[in-house]
């Protein structure tokens, strides 16, 4: 396939692509996520990675397909166009990413509204620092990351044996 040519300074040229779903800083993967008090109902999907949201979001639409999950709380949610929505966390689930090990943890069930038909959950950065996945941007992909951080930052916190930290 031929792409047309953008011009560039100093004579130089990239492929041009019309494509939407090619817009420069959207990665999608496949999950899958398995509700752990009923191993049969699980659910699979595409989920669009926001390293800007905290949870695994996915519309309330679908809570029924994962079982009977615990409430373990009701939240607000800052949502991309500055609205405040309730949301519900639940769990436990197992959460596996295409191509990682599965992790466990909670899922958030919000109100969305499908555009185009389709609802498009969300990949939050709790899910990927657990996977011990980061964001590729040049390839538009998640890639391993080696070894898992746990460094402190310097944040002039200190604590002695025994003792709680202070800031």
């Amino acid at each position: 396939m031929r792409f047309p040519l953008c011009p560039l300074r100093d004579g130089l040229a990239f492929p041009r692509r019309f494509d939407d779903s090619l817009r420069m800083g959207r990665i999608v993967t496949s999950l899958k996520v398995k509700n752990l008090l009923d191993p049969e109902a699980t659910l699979s999907c595409d989920a669009l990675v926001d390293t800007g949201a905290a949870y695994l979001a996915l519309p309330t639409a679908w809570k029924a397909r994962l079982g009977q999950l615990h409430s373990v709380r009701t939240i607000k949610c800052e949502t991309a166009t500055q609205d405040l929505a309730p949301a519900e966390v639940c769990g436990p689930v197992e959460i596996q990413l295409e191509g990682f090990d599965p992790v466990y943890g909670e899922v958030l069930f919000l109100d969305m509204h499908p555009a185009n038909g389709q609802y498009e959950p969300l990949v939050g950065y709790i899910v990927l620092e657990q996977c011990q996945a980061a964001v590729d941007m040049l390839g538009r992909r998640l890639v391993h990351v080696r070894k898992a951080d746990l460094k402190t930052q310097r944040l002039g916190c200190t604590a002695s044996a025994g003792h709680q930290l202070t800031y």
